[in-house]
């Protein structure tokens, strides 16, 4: 699930946070008609091109009828076949053992089921809609878990993203007729059952995930620069299902297409929702320093100074400000904390890098350079980075 955050003027931020929470069965629900009065289509043009429900979810017959006789050759040549939702498991090689799997994880791409399944690739969002829809062909029950790992950041131009996780869990037929020797619910994810020990897990039903694979969208839209798409997304999705963080969502694209008075407003319903939600606070304080109001953002940024010292971009930023004021030590400080807090980002590394080169330190700049190289996952960055070190090289 995917949620937008503003953490300074400028500058917004896609986040995959854990605020669902506040969306159990206890929580306070909003009803139809007060979000319905949070929509503006006015502001935007008309998109054709939205999933359905039903597209999410569904399988072209061709892929049905091909799973299905697959499985019926594996029943059928095996002396003692294990159950089918362990089958299942087996047959997308995505489980909790962590085995091989033809199936590409990729950062920002929620599919569909019948466009994970046709390009084997796609987020944990994506694996748990296309996984589901197998299962559907099988009738095999299913349990939708959001899972609350440690963040995980990412960046892609001017918006941060947060990566949470969801997965499910194949369930065992319950049938007097069949007997297996083994018959225990099979986690489907990309992360290994015992890299999940320790986190707390919700379930969550269908309804709250379909709303969850929109938000994603939407935000993927945003970034992306289409708001048109982004908003009919959204819309889609909180129509679908009351998920309390694609509220935010809405209430940055109004603030990207320039309407902070509704943005202002959709911030402070999601609030009455989830007074805590710092995403969402944090957007709110955007808007409010902008506009001078003082008084009401110191309050709020008292909230969000704690949260804000666990950004690991919070560092970054002030490691690239004091570089490009040629404070090199300050930089490379500010560079290391970030290092600290997320030791993943291949752009904290490169910021090592050209500080340490500034400053004549050229094994150290080299040393995190092949390190940037390494963690960067996009070829234009790979490639940018192997230039450089290769520039450095011949120094």
């Amino acid at each position: 699930m995917i949620q937008l955050r503003t953490i300074s003027s400028g500058i917004i931020c896609s986040l995959l946070l854990l605020l669902l929470w506040g969306c159990s069965s206890t929580a306070p629900k909003p009803s139809d008609d007060e979000i319905d009065a949070l929509f503006a289509d006015s502001l935007f043009k008309s998109v054709s091109n939205i999933p359905s429900v039903e597209d999410i979810f569904s399988l072209p017959p061709s892929v049905a009828a091909d799973v299905r006789r697959a499985y019926d050759r594996y029943s059928l040549s095996t002396k003692n076949p294990i159950a089918v939702h362990e089958w299942l498991a087996s047959y997308i090689n995505a489980n909790q053992d962590g085995g091989h799997s033809d199936f590409h994880y990729q950062d920002n791409l929620t599919q569909t089921a019948s466009e994970t399944y046709a390009q084997r690739a796609g987020n944990c969002m994506s694996l748990v809609v296309m996984t589901s829809a197998l299962a559907d062909v099988f009738k095999i029950g299913t349990e939708f878990q959001d899972i609350a790992i440690e963040p995980v950041w990412d960046k892609q131009g001017e918006f941060y993203l947060i990566n949470g996780h969801v997965n499910l869990r194949l369930l065992p037929a319950e049938s007097v007729h069949t007997v297996y020797l083994s018959a225990h619910a099979i986690l489907v994810d990309f992360m290994p059952e015992r890299a999940l020990r320790g986190y707390n897990k919700v379930q969550i039903n269908r309804q709250t995930l379909t709303s969850m694979f929109y938000n994603n969208m939407a935000a993927e839209s945003l970034v992306e620069g289409d708001l048109d798409r982004a908003y009919a997304l959204i819309k889609a999705g909180l129509k679908s299902g009351h998920f309390i963080p694609a509220l935010n969502t809405l209430a940055v694209i109004y603030r990207h297409k320039g309407d902070e008075k509704r943005a202002e407003q959709v911030y402070r319903y999601a609030l009455k929702y989830d007074a805590d939600d710092m995403t969402t606070l944090y957007n709110l304080a955007v808007i409010l320093g902008d506009q001078g109001r003082l008084e009401e953002w110191a309050q709020v940024n008292k909230v969000l100074e704690l949260a804000r010292i666990r950004n690991p971009y919070y560092y970054y930023d002030m490691g690239e400000q004091a570089y490009g004021e040629h404070q090199y030590s300050e930089a490379l400080a500010w560079y290391q904390r970030a290092v600290d807090k997320a030791d993943y980002r291949h752009e904290f590394f490169f910021g090592l890098s050209r500080t340490y080169w500034a400053l004549g330190d050229e094994k150290r700049a080299k040393l995190n350079m092949e390190k940037a190289m390494a963690l960067s996952r996009e070829a234009t960055d790979k490639h940018r980075y192997q230039a450089k070190l290769q520039a450095m090289q011949q120094h």
